[in-house]
């Protein structure tokens, strides 16, 4: 995951956050945590990364529709990269 961009790294936990979401269910929940605009010109290309890299599956749910679920190895980096926070900031957030 250190070699993830941040927004990468978001993309990543907003997907493995929802049920299947689409792309455009992703733009919308990365725009609320943004508070801006995300293009489609960012985000499908992040997403092709995180497909390329197996982090993420993506499946077909209609002609026109793209679905996204985290891999084993997305969940594995997941709960990796949440351990290592753990450790400089669980004292933090309690």
């Amino acid at each position: 995951m250190y070699d993830l961009t941040g927004f990468q790294r978001d993309l990543l936990y907003v997907i493995g956050g929802l049920d299947e979401p689409h792309g455009l269910a992703i733009k919308e929940e990365l725009e609320k945590y943004y508070e801006k605009e995300i293009h489609h010109g960012r985000l499908y290309p992040n997403l092709d990364t995180l497909v390329d890299k197996g982090l993420v599956e993506k499946g077909t749910r209609d002609r026109r529709t793209n679905f996204y679920t985290v891999t084993r190895r997305g969940q594995r980096e997941l709960e990796d990269r949440r351990q290592w926070e753990d450790q400089y900031v669980e004292e933090l957030v309690e």
